[in-house]
């Protein structure tokens, strides 16, 4: 029971101190389960983050069902993914009306524009750690940019580009 409360509470903390989606709460996420609690090592939790890229629903969720199933069993899916969701539920919830009134005033939108670049470095963050063990070698550096470049130049499908970086592992690995 300790653990499920544990996992309830340090995913509802990830739930309510990680703004601008799954992808910026990559590093609070990463810091509570590898190196807080060491629930995964890290290359679990890159094998969490490219499961979740490919999978249907919020990388948040996927990653506190995961943990939660690996400590816990199911308990500990369900524990995690409540804990996730809680917080932001709850805000919505309670702050949906009094939002509608403010979200055109200059003070909201200022806000906002103020929280943009600090999601983006969240994400570049979480891109660093990631590829610090994602690139080993010369050939997953030569996926990446293949992917990359046929992703944004060439306007290929992102799903045709995960198929094909894992096509090109398998290959050259």
């Amino acid at each position: 029971m300790k653990i499920l409360i544990e996992i309830f509470l340090t995913f509802a903390k990830i739930g309510a101190f990680s703004f601008g989606g799954g992808l910026a709460m990559l590093p609070m996420i990463e810091e509570e389960i590898v190196h807080t609690h060491h629930w995964l090592t890290v290359q679990e939790f890159i094998d969490v983050v490219a499961i979740s890229e490919m999978t249907p629903g919020p990388i948040a969720v996927n990653a506190a069902t995961f943990v939660g199933y690996k400590v816990a069993g199911v308990p500990g899916a369900i524990a995690g993914s409540i804990g996730v969701a809680i917080v932001s539920f709850m805000l919505v919830t309670l702050l949906a009306k009094f939002f509608m009134r403010v979200k055109d005033a200059q003070a909201t939108q200022a806000v906002f524009k103020g929280i943009r670049p600090a999601v983006l470095g969240l994400i570049l963050s979480a891109g660093i750690s990631i590829g610090k063990t994602a690139f080993v070698d010369i050939k997953s550096i030569g996926i990446a940019v293949v992917v990359f470049l046929g992703i944004w130049r060439f306007k290929v499908n992102p799903i045709l580009g995960i198929i094909l970086a894992g096509a090109m592992g398998a290959i050259l690995f």
